[in-house]
């Protein structure tokens, strides 16, 4: 039984994440997510109180695999320059998952509309933010990076992070954004690296 709700949750973020990316969060239904889904609203609602909540989950699920492929290449590195490049590896996995970068603009769009959806948004952001100012005050101590603003720097790599998720968004074919990601970080650290 368990099982099967479990499966039932999985087509409803499935198909909840397909008609978001396809059609936009506003103009997705809970009655669409349902029949694209094979379920009926009462399955629906049984999973789900709202929209809104399957909504997040995906945000969530999203930002979860973001953090586990962060933390899995950051295991291991020698220091902290080569943590971060490494972290240029996930790259590739985000923008060959194509149907996942609408819904990523869907999180943004939603997010300036929706305080509650904005509290899920910023909240990951400033964590990732804290985690990248702990990442290059960790490369100051080690002697990798040269003194610095580390909230500067972490700012700075998450602006150019995002800056590349949305050219890949908005011309996917533009470049090789993955080789682009290593260039960036490498370019940033260029400037960071202890002389």
């Amino acid at each position: 039984m368990q099982q099967r709700g479990e499966e039932t949750k999985a087509h409803i973020l499935d198909s909840a994440q397909r008609l978001f990316s396809q059609n936009g969060y506003d103009a997705t239904s809970v009655a669409e997510i349902c029949e694209a889904a094979g379920i009926s609203k009462g399955a629906f609602y049984h999973h789900y109180p709202t929209k809104q909540a399957a909504f997040l989950e995906l945000l969530e699920h999203w930002l979860s695999g973001v953090d586990a492929g962060l933390e899995a290449l950051r295991e291991g590195a020698a220091n902290v320059p080569q943590t971060l490049m490494r972290m240029t590896r996930i790259f590739p996995v985000i923008f060959h998952a194509a149907e996942q970068l609408p819904i990523f603009l869907e999180f943004w769009r939603q997010a300036n509309r929706d305080k509650v959806v904005w509290k899920a948004t910023i909240a990951p952001y400033r964590r990732y933010q804290e985690f990248f100012n702990t990442l290059v005050q960790q490369a100051i101590d080690e002697g990798s990076f040269r003194a610095t603003n580390p909230q500067a720097a972490a700012q700075a790599i998450l602006s150019m992070a995002t800056g590349l998720l949305l050219q890949g968004i908005l011309d996917p074919q533009g470049a090789d954004w993955p080789q682009v990601a290593q260039q960036s970080i490498q370019l940033l650290m260029d400037g960071l690296v202890k002389q």
